[in-house]
């Protein structure tokens, strides 16, 4: 939860968006997208791995393989969307008439 400053004008929430510098911010939501980009290989390689146990016979539960593969389809989907949604916004910044 974010502070809050009372002001002159009433109650102002206090954001900390003028006290940070902008390339901490893009850093930030780089190593934010980063992450995410390398945990959904993660997951992707898991379930690739735990199906190829399952084809050779080592796995004895099913359900670790189903959830590992639904692990990995969720995040790749979740991915997916914020894709989606930043081409969005930079084609909607690119529309902008200067």
């Amino acid at each position: 939860m974010n502070p809050v400053s009372i002001g002159t004008k009433g109650v102002v929430p206090d954001l900390g968006l003028f006290n940070k510098s902008s390339t901490t911010d893009a850093t930030d939501f780089m190593s934010v997208l980063a992450d995410a980009i390398n945990q959904t290989n993660e997951y992707q390689l898991i379930s690739n791995q735990n199906v190829e146990r399952l084809v050779t016979g080592e796995v004895e539960n099913l359900h670790d393989v189903i959830i590992a593969g639904q692990k990995a389809d969720i995040s790749l989907r979740l991915l997916t969307g914020v894709r989606g949604k930043l081409l969005d916004a930079y084609q909607e910044i690119m529309r902008m008439q200067i």
